[in-house]
């Protein structure tokens, strides 16, 4: 049943842990079932960013913030072409939308995509008992005639796990694609897509920058073919350690000596390419935010994150490595967790978060212009 503001109500819904805490509440968005690792985002606002973000491919979303979709959903925020998280818990959904920009409910979009979500619990002790057990499976059941307990926790145990996920090849463009450069062309930068928001060219393109957007598949000659002044590697969903294809091809572009920024998965797969390993973390960082400090200025930012895994790197030493000298240039001051990285003896870094922060805080968008920067000197 829904109302007339397109709300769906009194349909019965069940969430269901992998570690068998269930809570019960209404459908919200499409009525069915649907499965992914439950995390939870911090963010206050941006949740059709979110929601379109890649980088959320098979999770299930918690939202911490207790009213969701008031300004309902436009046409303009969307970081990709469709939602891309598994699921949608929310505790308190806006029953009509309020916004000169609003187009349509959160909830008529989340059912017309087939996005299956659940309201009406306590989204605070679910936050809690995430933050206390670790991100896990979760299965979200909705319907008026829903499984026994023991055959829906059976189910969940049977989804598939995040560690040990290749999942950027399935968000990514399968067809290469060029954004313009806005105003005057500085520089033409290739663009690894691993699962990359709409927001992350648009900031190199406000620059000079075209950027032209590769497959992840794409192979190193791939990347050199649009002769490009540097070369980008985005964000993505997925556990790192599977990702040896697009380690492969930072490799070749260090090897080169080409500009290198990395954001996000980025960062993971210039770890990896360096030699470093990842790990997952507990619960990971998700929200708009989260303090790090960037430590080659000492400034600390207000930053937008999205990862469930992190760089093992060592925090107060410099690197050798096959490419010369590595430290870490970025930390969080939550939980000393590496959120960049950067080559001393070549133009290389990358960041963990999103300096494109869409929506956010704008204090890391300095490290575009930390980019051209790299990108003016090798020019020069």
């Amino acid at each position: 049943m829904t109302t007339s503001t397109g709300v769906t109500t009194k349909v019965p819904a069940v969430l269901v842990l992998e570690d068998g805490r269930i809570f019960r509440g209404r459908a919200y968005g499409a009525v069915g079932e649907t499965f992914g690792e439950a995390v939870f985002s911090t963010g206050m606002t941006g949740y059709q960013e979110t929601l379109t973000d890649p980088s959320y491919h098979r999770q299930v979303v918690v939202m911490t913030a207790p009213h969701v979709g008031n300004t309902g959903v436009n046409d303009e925020d969307p970081e990709s072409q469709r939602i891309w998280v598994a699921g949608y818990v929310v505790r308190d959904p806006a029953r009509v939308p309020s916004n000169w920009r609003s187009k349509r409910s959160l909830d008529e979009e989340l059912r017309k995509q087939g996005v299956v979500g659940i309201s009406g619990i306590d989204t605070r002790a679910l936050t809690r008992h995430l933050r206390e057990r670790g991100a896990m499976r979760v299965g979200i059941f909705s319907g008026n005639a829903l499984p026994d307990e023991g055959t829906m926790l059976a189910e969940v145990r049977q989804a598939p796990e995040m560690k040990g996920a290749d999942l950027s090849a399935e968000v990514a463009t399968t067809e290469p694609y060029v954004v313009p450069a806005i105003g005057e062309k500085k520089f033409t930068v290739a663009a690894v897509d691993l699962g990359i928001k709409g927001m992350t060219p648009h900031r190199m393109a406000e620059r000079g920058i075209e950027v032209h957007v590769l497959p992840a598949t794409a192979s190193v000659e791939d990347v050199y073919a649009v002769n490009p002044d540097g070369v980008f590697f985005s964000n993505g969903p997925g556990d790192p350690a599977t990702a040896d294809h697009p380690v492969s091809v930072m490799q070749g572009v260090l090897e080169r000596g080409t500009p290198l920024f990395g954001i996000c998965f980025g960062n993971q797969i210039l770890g990896r390419a360096l030699g470093f390993g990842t790990y997952k973390l507990k619960y990971g960082h998700r929200g708009i935010n989260q303090p790090v400090q960037d430590r080659t200025t000492g400034k600390v930012e207000v930053t937008a994150h999205n990862h469930g895994f992190a760089v093992d790197a060592p925090l107060d030493q410099v690197s050798e490595t096959p490419y010369g000298r590595a430290e870490v240039s970025h930390v969080c001051l939550n939980d000393n967790v590496v959120e960049g990285l950067q080559l001393l003896d070549k133009p290389a870094f990358s960041v963990q978060y999103h300096p494109e922060a869409a929506a956010g805080p704008h204090d890391a968008a300095y490290l575009f212009d930390r980019f051209v920067k790299l990108l003016e000197g090798q020019r020069a």
